[in-house]
């Protein structure tokens, strides 16, 4: 059977393939059919919590909330949570490189089995984790305990509305880090010329695509008067109108870039040729 049901709990379980290549159009159609039960009645939630494996790649999944219509119609992305193994986490992230990913895509991270390792070793591994990723928080977990609310509701894909809460979100952070997925963030305060940039990125993620993990910010075009809140993920990105730009704020670009070994030369160098040509010329 490819799905298990249990009525109780309302689980339905995917076990006839990865979730992130074969079974994605399962993925679809199941959250469609919990979308028609829900609105007949049959069921009641007020959220769907997918879980993957531990080595599954999880931006085919997160795509699946943009690129299908009747999936982006019916759910809201509202985050991506990554478990580490406390005692096992740093063998796991030296052998496997999905492991690496799955941090680097985090919007929370969740470092479970602290009471299995010392203090000093738990220390370690968090200062591991956030070099891989810096801008998401790291929770510690014992015994199984955590605080449900850490994890539901944090709304990582509105960018508008994690910027009014943690004004400083989109800041560079300076580290040194050894493995592949790591971060940085492009700034500047010139306005940017929106083909210039659509063409830029068209071009950038045919090449780097399969290493750009997740790349979201703040962008200052010229001519608008409203921040455009941009992400992307992947080969797939796209920009919303967010709040007008205030007359006594800095209007600035800033786009944090989370990776695998990304070209960030390139990158900045790519984002300062998108810079509006009369701009160029002052």
């Amino acid at each position: 059977e490819l799905l298990v049901q249990d009525g109780h709990e309302q689980i339905v379980e995917m076990n006839n393939g990865c979730i992130c290549c074969t079974v994605r159009g399962d993925l679809v159609r199941i959250l469609g059919s919990l979308a028609e039960r829900r609105r007949t009645g049959e069921l009641d939630f007020d959220r769907v919590i997918i879980e993957t494996t531990g080595l599954a790649d999880p931006a085919p999944v997160a795509q699946t909330f943009f690129v299908d219509e009747t999936v982006r119609e019916n759910y809201l992305l509202d985050a991506i949570v990554t478990v580490v193994d406390a005692r096992h986490g740093n063998a796991q992230l030296d052998e496997h490189h999905e492991a690496q990913e799955q941090v680097g895509f985090a919007d929370r991270i969740l470092l479970s089995k602290t009471d299995l390792v010392t203090p000093d070793d738990a220390e370690a591994i968090t200062a591991r984790l956030r070099q891989m990723n810096a801008r998401a928080p790291i929770k510690h977990s014992d015994f199984g305990r955590t605080d449900i609310s850490r994890l539901l509701d944090i709304r990582s894909f509105d960018l508008d509305a994690i910027l009014e809460i943690e004004p400083d979100f989109l800041e560079d952070v300076s580290h040194e880090h050894d493995d592949d997925v790591s971060s940085f963030v492009y700034r500047s305060t010139v306005p940017l010329d929106a083909d210039r940039l659509e063409e830029f990125f068209g071009s950038i993620v045919q090449i780097y695509g399969a290493a750009m993990l997740r790349y979201k910010g703040v962008l200052n075009l010229a001519g608008v008067e409203c921040r455009m809140i941009f992400q992307g993920v992947h080969m797939i990105f796209g920009a919303d109108v967010g709040k007008p730009w205030r007359s006594d704020e800095i209007r600035e670009t800033k786009i944090v870039f989370i990776g695998r070994q990304l070209p960030q030369d390139l990158i900045r160098q790519g984002l300062d040729g998108c810079i509006k040509a009369e701009q160029k010329n002052r």
